[in-house]
């Protein structure tokens, strides 16, 4: 059966993909955008199976906006997909405060708004599926990126609580996790200026990668779009879903890293609880 789906940031990279994959199997698409014109093309193909709404995710406001007018019309909508956002590059001295707030706004508080207005219409309809993309940068971290790993990090935790206060009103979440994959999203980096301190450092060694394109980028844009349709359609899809082999392997590293320090640290851990317990 065809399902009616709402999804942020649909202009380009895994949002554009992802609305022309599901356009062409028959389903209907509410696609958000900020660039007047990205989806005429597909506009003049399906018609009224495709409705775009224009929209910026830092509008809270207009957020609460556009999903009312979306439930509204559609009447039912069966996923929604948290996709809306960029990188923000550069050591954490060295990116602006208008930078931060941006990267926030739009990464972080932006998912978080959109989660929670859309929570009374799923509740009203019976349920429904929210899809947040994510990132392996919301389980590990490379420099330069602290700002955005804040944001990936501190949505899945947010979804971690509000998954449990939800299931019981059947709406489930699926956090999609791709390594680096091939979109605009390297392209689209915002960046500070290089600090000369840090040269001969971590920092500045994923800079010249990234600028060579020594930086490896194993993900097919494609396939992970495959990929997370397969799971949305699970009856009961996983909460978190790893994509491509970079994401993988260092996920794995990460959480084998943590569970040895963890253990390793288990007596001194212990040792804090109260002596009556």
């Amino acid at each position: 059966m065809a399902k009616t789906w709402f999804i942020t940031g649909t202009s380009t990279g895994l949002g554009r993909l992802l609305t022309e994959r599901l356009l062409a199997r028959g389903d209907s698409v509410i696609a958000t955008l900020r660039r007047p014109g990205a989806l005429d093309d597909l506009q003049a193909r399906y018609g009224e199976q495709l409705r775009i709404v224009m929209l910026d995710v830092t509008d809270t406001a207009a957020t609460r906006a556009a999903l009312k007018q979306a439930f509204d019309q559609a009447g039912r909508i069966d996923v929604l997909v948290n996709n809306a956002g960029y990188g923000l590059f550069g050591v954490a001295e060295a990116v602006s405060d208008a930078q931060i707030e941006r990267q926030i706004a739009t990464n972080l508080t932006g998912s978080i708004q959109l989660i929670r207005a859309a929570l009374p219409y799923l509740r009203a309809q019976g349920g429904g599926r929210i899809v947040q993309i994510s990132s392996e940068g919301g389980q590990i971290a490379y420099p330069n990126f602290s700002l955005y790993h804040a944001t990936k990090w501190g949505i899945e935790g947010f979804i971690e609580s509000v998954a449990q206060e939800v299931a019981t009103f059947g709406i489930d979440f699926l956090i999609i996790e791709p390594g680096p994959t091939a979109t605009s999203f390297a392209t689209g980096l915002d960046q500070a200026a290089p600090l000369p301190c840090y040269e001969n450092t971590p920092a500045s060694e994923m800079r010249r990668a990234i600028a060579s394109g020594d930086f490896a980028i194993k993900g097919d844009a494609a396939k992970t779009v495959e990929a997370i349709i397969l799971t949305a359609d699970l009856p009961a899809p996983p909460l978190r879903l790893a994509l491509g082999s970079t994401a993988y392997q260092s996920i794995s590293k990460a959480l084998a890293a943590r569970r040895k320090e963890l253990e390793e640290n288990k007596p001194l851990t212990l040792s804090a609880d109260r002596e009556d317990d």
